[in-house]
């Protein structure tokens, strides 16, 4: 095994190593990353508040003046509601179901206390972009679970606070702050306590179940199912030109402007599609420099291969050097590129972190079998294409007889 090892040494090439080397890492980070970035980039797909899963937009109609004069209707009907749900680019609509009753509310802060009118709208669960474990209302409780916009902690904090000299509150002591709501209309007067359970970033109101509204419109307000005045649609896909075209031929207007966030959605899954690409086209490249770079150094050591072979070394002997070189390389390369990829996902998981609260990132465990795969693999191939190559050397095999 000494002679074959010094057969192999004569024929090293430092430069074709390097560049295996090189192009490998490269290749093998890139994958790597690509696949742990997708894994830590999927939450935000998935989860209740992502932005990357489609848009959600909050729709309702124009106010013109005949409104405002009392003719004609800013409600979608049950034709407009299917018209909606029929759209090629829509995944659910969901109608805003308002309270129609007097809501007040009354919370104390810094010694004060505040009272003001309120409004309670609510939407189908599906719709919620907060994982409240408390969210439900049971029929004749006094206790009313709230979702309020995040704008809302934001406009108290850095505007009305700071004005009357009152303490800046954290999301978690605003979670933990009690509403004392009262409820009148048909000729009743009740109290209840609200509750904070989460913080919205999709929805701009105040949100209660639907279970609530449903019994306190029938036993405060007019009762019944009227038409929605603003409805709440999932689009498939991020919004395109399309949805855009749709929306303005039927006069409907959005809540802020989704289009920014739908190019932003589709460039990033084109950016982390072409980097998977660029990936495997690295690590393709850099297994065919190995093959080449083995290939030649076997060219070079043809006769004394052969002569090997014809003294009664097996192929699979005389190919073990060459194996375990393209193995050690696999393993280096693919240990160096695992390196880089813990270094590249130590850079990017704090901005995740700042997309989604309650943020959790997928493991590395995955990443790393994909790694060992892939080396693997690559070694497996590289092996075959070794003991092939000296098979042919053979005498009879297809290989060229040495002169006597």
């Amino acid at each position: 095994m000494k002679l074959l090892w010094k057969l192999l040494r004569c024929h090293l090439s430092a430069a074709q190593i390097a560049g295996f080397s090189l192009a490998g890492m490269v290749g093998m980070a890139i994958l790597l990353s690509s696949v742990q970035a997708y894994r830590d980039i999927r939450p935000l797909f998935t989860q209740p508040d992502s932005f990357l899963r489609g848009d959600f937009l909050v729709l309702s109609k124009r106010v013109s003046a005949l409104q405002t004069l009392g003719v004609g209707s800013t409600d979608f009907t049950p034709a407009e509601m299917d018209d909606l749900a029929a759209q090629p680019f829509t995944a659910a609509v969901g109608p805003f179901t308002a309270a129609d009753y007097r809501i007040s509310g009354s919370v104390g802060a810094g010694g004060m206390r505040f009272s003001t009118y309120l409004f309670f709208e609510s939407v189908p669960d599906r719709f919620l972009d907060v994982a409240a474990g408390e969210w439900g209302y049971e029929p004749g409780s006094r206790e009313v679970p709230i979702i309020i916009p995040r704008n809302y902690v934001n406009l108290y904090n850095y505007g009305f606070a700071r004005s009357q000299g009152l303490p800046q509150l954290s999301e978690g002591i605003f979670r933990s702050v009690g509403i004392d709501l009262t409820l009148s209309g048909n000729g009743l007067r009740e109290t209840f306590r609200g509750r904070i359970v989460g913080l919205s970033n999709r929805l701009n109101t105040i949100l209660v179940p639907e279970a609530f509204i449903c019994w306190s419109n029938d036993r405060f307000g007019r009762g019944g199912v009227r038409n929605p005045s603003r409805v709440i649609v999932e689009t498939s896909h991020p919004v395109d030109e399309t949805v855009t075209e749709y929306l303005a031929r039927k006069g409907y207007e959005t809540e802020g402007d989704v289009r920014d966030e739908g190019r932003a959605a589709r460039m990033l899954r084109l950016a982390a599609g072409s980097a998977a690409g660029i990936g495997l086209l690295f690590s393709v490249m850099a297994f065919y420099i190995l093959i080449l770079s083995i290939f030649l150094m076997l060219q070079k050591s043809r006769d004394k291969l052969s002569d090997l072979l014809l003294l009664g070394y097996a192929p699979r002997q005389a190919a073990r050097p060459y194996v375990r070189l393209a193995v050690a390389m696999n393993l280096g390369v693919t240990l160096v590129a695992l390196a880089a990829t813990w270094g590249v996902r130590a850079a990017y998981l704090p901005v995740l972190e700042t997309l989604q609260e309650d943020y959790a990132p997928a493991g590395t465990g995955l990443t790393a079998l994909c790694a060992g795969v892939v080396c693997l693999l690559m070694s497996l191939l590289d092996a075959a294409a070794i003991r092939r190559t000296i098979a042919r050397l053979r005498p009879g095999a297809g290989g060229v007889k040495k002169a006597r």
